[in-house]
């Protein structure tokens, strides 16, 4: 059973929406038994679940934050949905549950600030230290060919951490937050665009470069 970890102490970076898509790509492209694991109290992912429909593929939901982390035995992949501000002793009990840990940045000043300071503290961890959990970092609701983009895209380049891809700002991650689905169970036509963005993330995430050294 592999875990894959959605973090950041920032709030409001889309970490919901990417562990959403990740869940529904693992479960209808991979056909893999998944299981949705939402650590954040605000339950995005949890209110996700309620409205999937029934002829996609199932995932498996369990409210992290308030009823107890059992995974079932069949498991192949745990997404964690973890929550905004979470440091000290919160932020390592976090960490040591996860195999890879996926970091999504907001193109504003504020945003890139605050990434430095927890990736900064992230990289002190035992388990990201001795490269037993992999991370890396996705620009999240970027619009291309603005100034602040191209800051985001300097500064992610910049950190020691492989820099996975840009997600761009468009209304399709809405609709599938609205629908219990994600992109890949959206009409091809229509997200095009975002699944080519996707294709480094999930390419990454099936090679061993986004495994732990104990995995490989």
């Amino acid at each position: 059973m592999r875990t894959i970890m959605v973090l950041n102490t920032k709030g409001g970076c889309g970490k919901s929406t990417i562990a959403t898509n990740l869940a529904s790509y693992f479960a209808y492209e991979e056909e893999l038994n998944v299981v949705l694991e939402d650590f954040d109290p605000q339950g995005s992912s949890t209110e996700w679940l309620k409205v999937r429909p029934e002829e996609y593929p199932e995932i498996t939901g369990i409210r992290a934050w308030k009823e107890p982390v059992r995974p079932p035995k069949d498991t192949d992949i745990v997404i964690i949905d973890a929550p905004a501000a979470t440091y000290g002793k919160d932020m390592t009990t976090l960490v040591r549950r996860a195999d890879t840990i996926l970091i999504p940045v907001l193109p504003s000043p504020i945003d890139m600030r605050a990434a430095a300071s927890f990736i900064h503290d992230l990289l002190l961890q035992g388990k990201v230290s001795r490269k037993q959990t992999k991370i890396a970092v996705i620009a999240n609701r970027v619009r291309e060919n603005t100034l602040v983009f191209h800051s985001l895209e300097k500064f992610l380049k910049s950190l020691k951490i492989p820099f996975i891809t840009t997600l761009r700002d468009t209304q399709n991650y809405i609709r599938t937050a609205e629908r219990g689905i994600g992109i890949y169970e959206m009409a091809p036509s229509s997200v095009y665009q975002d699944l080519e963005q996707w294709e480094p993330l999930t390419k990454w995430l099936r090679s061993k470069r986004s495994l732990p050294i104990e995995s490989k």
